[in-house]
């Protein structure tokens, strides 16, 4: 799998959050998958490693919400590209409680496998 990361400030994630989201605040993270839906289910095999989409970090933003958790920036920038990984992947907390809870255990489990604990 291919996945572009990119590390912007608060000003760059803004611009694109206006732009492709209407959204004209700063974030911690966007994600822009190539994918929706089964789409990534049906990429063959034999085609090579599929570009799963695009990662974008505010490291500003990262950086604020690092000393507001009370962990490490590379714990916050750890999550923050697991977190918007699983959105690559079509795993979106944003469907509702329980489909959120799954995200969120998976996400721990990653960054627990990474050695990326909340003392991080």
């Amino acid at each position: 799998m291919e996945i572009s990361v990119s590390f912007v400030d608060n000003a760059e994630i803004r611009r694109l959050n206006r732009e492709f989201r209407q959204n004209d605040t700063e974030t911690d993270v966007l994600s822009f998958p190539l994918y929706e839906g089964d789409a990534l289910n049906s990429i063959s095999e034999n085609a090579g490693p599929p570009a799963l989409g695009d990662i974008v970090i505010s490291v500003e933003k990262a950086y604020e919400q690092a000393n507001e958790y009370a962990h490490g920036l590379r714990r916050e920038i750890g999550f923050l590209t697991v977190h918007s990984m699983l959105h690559l992947l079509g795993r979106h907390h944003e469907e509702g409680e329980a489909v959120s809870r799954i995200v969120r255990g998976k996400e721990e489990s990653v960054l627990q496998s990474l050695g990326l604990s909340r003392k991080e």
